[in-house]
Protein backbone atom coordinates (compact mmCIF):
# COMPACT_ATOMS: atom_id res chain seq x y z
CA UNK A 1 0.00 0.00 0.00
CA UNK A 2 1.16 3.30 -0.84
CA UNK A 3 0.04 5.27 2.11
CA UNK A 4 0.15 2.92 5.15
CA UNK A 5 -3.15 4.98 6.48
CA UNK A 6 -5.98 2.27 6.16
CA UNK A 7 -9.67 4.02 6.01
CA UNK A 8 -12.74 1.88 7.42
CA UNK A 9 -15.57 1.42 5.17
CA UNK A 10 -18.64 3.55 6.76
CA UNK A 11 -21.14 1.28 5.71
CA UNK A 12 -20.09 -2.54 7.03
CA UNK A 13 -21.81 -5.83 8.16
CA UNK A 14 -19.86 -7.39 10.50
CA UNK A 15 -16.66 -5.38 9.47
CA UNK A 16 -16.56 -6.23 5.71
CA UNK A 17 -17.65 -2.87 3.59
CA UNK A 18 -21.09 -3.28 1.81
CA UNK A 19 -20.04 -1.46 -1.48
CA UNK A 20 -17.65 -4.03 -2.36
CA UNK A 21 -20.24 -6.80 -1.80
CA UNK A 22 -22.31 -5.14 -4.36
CA UNK A 23 -20.78 -4.07 -7.35
CA UNK A 24 -20.03 -7.06 -9.03
CA UNK A 25 -24.03 -7.92 -9.25
CA UNK A 26 -24.48 -4.27 -11.50
CA UNK A 27 -21.12 -5.14 -13.73
CA UNK A 28 -22.12 -8.67 -14.08
CA UNK A 29 -25.58 -7.57 -15.27
CA UNK A 30 -24.48 -4.07 -17.52
CA UNK A 31 -22.31 -6.88 -19.56
CA UNK A 32 -24.66 -9.27 -20.08
CA UNK A 33 -27.69 -6.62 -21.25
CA UNK A 34 -24.52 -5.25 -23.73
CA UNK A 35 -23.81 -9.09 -24.52
CA UNK A 36 -27.81 -9.99 -25.12
CA UNK A 37 -28.47 -6.47 -27.22
CA UNK A 38 -25.47 -7.55 -29.33
CA UNK A 39 -27.28 -11.26 -29.77
CA UNK A 40 -30.86 -9.57 -30.22
CA UNK A 41 -29.40 -7.27 -33.08
CA UNK A 42 -27.52 -10.24 -34.25
CA UNK A 43 -30.74 -12.31 -34.47
CA UNK A 44 -33.88 -10.57 -34.06
CA UNK A 45 -34.83 -12.80 -31.71
CA UNK A 46 -37.34 -10.93 -28.80
CA UNK A 47 -35.77 -13.39 -26.04
CA UNK A 48 -32.35 -11.47 -26.02
CA UNK A 49 -34.25 -8.03 -25.68
CA UNK A 50 -36.19 -9.04 -22.72
CA UNK A 51 -33.16 -10.63 -21.29
CA UNK A 52 -31.55 -7.54 -21.84
CA UNK A 53 -34.31 -5.41 -20.12
CA UNK A 54 -34.45 -7.79 -17.34
CA UNK A 55 -30.26 -7.78 -16.78
CA UNK A 56 -30.85 -3.77 -16.59
CA UNK A 57 -33.52 -3.51 -14.49
CA UNK A 58 -31.66 -6.01 -11.88
CA UNK A 59 -28.11 -3.91 -12.45
CA UNK A 60 -30.22 -0.66 -11.72
CA UNK A 61 -31.41 -1.86 -9.11
CA UNK A 62 -28.17 -3.49 -7.44
CA UNK A 63 -26.56 -0.33 -8.71
CA UNK A 64 -28.57 1.95 -6.72
CA UNK A 65 -27.99 -0.01 -3.50
CA UNK A 66 -24.06 -0.09 -4.42
CA UNK A 67 -24.37 3.45 -4.73
CA UNK A 68 -25.95 4.02 -1.79
CA UNK A 69 -23.35 2.45 0.67
CA UNK A 70 -20.28 3.81 -1.68
CA UNK A 71 -22.33 7.44 -1.04
CA UNK A 72 -22.30 6.41 2.49
CA UNK A 73 -18.80 5.72 2.49
CA UNK A 74 -18.21 8.84 0.59
CA UNK A 75 -19.55 11.07 3.18
CA UNK A 76 -19.15 9.33 6.20
CA UNK A 77 -15.26 9.96 6.22
CA UNK A 78 -13.53 12.55 4.74
CA UNK A 79 -10.65 10.60 4.68
CA UNK A 80 -12.50 8.55 2.26
CA UNK A 81 -12.90 11.78 0.39
CA UNK A 82 -9.17 12.62 0.69
CA UNK A 83 -8.46 9.77 -1.49
CA UNK A 84 -7.09 10.84 -5.19
CA UNK A 85 -9.37 8.33 -6.61
CA UNK A 86 -12.34 8.54 -4.55
CA UNK A 87 -14.02 11.86 -6.81
CA UNK A 88 -13.66 10.25 -10.41
CA UNK A 89 -14.85 6.76 -9.10
CA UNK A 90 -18.30 8.55 -7.77
CA UNK A 91 -18.55 10.46 -10.58
CA UNK A 92 -17.57 7.96 -13.20
CA UNK A 93 -20.08 5.70 -11.39
CA UNK A 94 -22.55 8.31 -10.57
CA UNK A 95 -22.43 8.57 -14.56
CA UNK A 96 -22.70 4.96 -15.33
CA UNK A 97 -25.67 4.68 -13.59
CA UNK A 98 -27.91 7.17 -14.57
CA UNK A 99 -26.76 5.63 -18.61
CA UNK A 100 -27.86 2.13 -17.47
CA UNK A 101 -31.01 3.73 -15.88
CA UNK A 102 -31.86 5.73 -18.89
CA UNK A 103 -31.16 2.27 -20.78
CA UNK A 104 -33.78 0.54 -18.94
CA UNK A 105 -36.45 3.05 -19.53
CA UNK A 106 -35.58 2.94 -23.36
CA UNK A 107 -35.99 -0.52 -23.00
CA UNK A 108 -38.99 -0.92 -21.96
CA UNK A 109 -39.99 0.00 -25.35
CA UNK A 110 -40.95 -2.92 -28.27
CA UNK A 111 -38.11 -4.50 -29.19
CA UNK A 112 -36.34 -3.41 -32.46
CA UNK A 113 -36.38 0.37 -31.30
CA UNK A 114 -35.57 -0.45 -27.46
CA UNK A 115 -32.36 -2.04 -28.54
CA UNK A 116 -31.19 -0.78 -31.84
CA UNK A 117 -29.46 1.35 -31.62
CA UNK A 118 -29.96 3.58 -28.68
CA UNK A 119 -30.33 1.02 -26.44
CA UNK A 120 -26.77 -0.67 -27.60
CA UNK A 121 -25.38 2.69 -27.81
CA UNK A 122 -26.09 3.13 -24.14
CA UNK A 123 -24.92 -0.65 -23.25
CA UNK A 124 -21.53 -0.08 -24.39
CA UNK A 125 -21.10 3.10 -22.97
CA UNK A 126 -22.25 1.93 -19.65
CA UNK A 127 -19.68 -1.10 -19.73
CA UNK A 128 -16.70 1.17 -21.71
CA UNK A 129 -16.83 3.26 -18.02
CA UNK A 130 -17.12 0.32 -15.69
CA UNK A 131 -13.45 -1.05 -16.27
CA UNK A 132 -12.01 2.66 -15.54
CA UNK A 133 -14.35 2.77 -12.19
CA UNK A 134 -13.32 -0.58 -11.02
CA UNK A 135 -9.39 0.81 -11.51
CA UNK A 136 -10.33 3.42 -9.75
CA UNK A 137 -12.44 1.60 -7.15
CA UNK A 138 -9.14 -1.03 -7.04
CA UNK A 139 -6.46 1.77 -6.67
CA UNK A 140 -8.37 3.15 -3.61
CA UNK A 141 -8.50 -0.29 -1.53
CA UNK A 142 -5.44 -1.45 -2.78
CA UNK A 143 -3.40 1.71 -2.95
CA UNK A 144 -4.96 3.56 -0.42
CA UNK A 145 -6.64 0.39 1.95
CA UNK A 146 -9.79 2.17 1.88
CA UNK A 147 -12.17 -0.06 3.45
CA UNK A 148 -9.65 -2.66 4.38
CA UNK A 149 -9.10 -3.90 8.00
CA UNK A 150 -6.19 -3.93 10.12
Amino acid sequence: MQDDVRVRSTAEIAGHPIHPMLVPIPIACFIGALLTDIAYVASAEIMWADFSAWLLLAGVIFGVLAAIAGLIDFLGNRLVRAQAPAWPHLIGNALALILAIFNTMIHMRDAWTSVWPSGLILSAVTVLILPITGWLGWAMVYRHGVGVAR
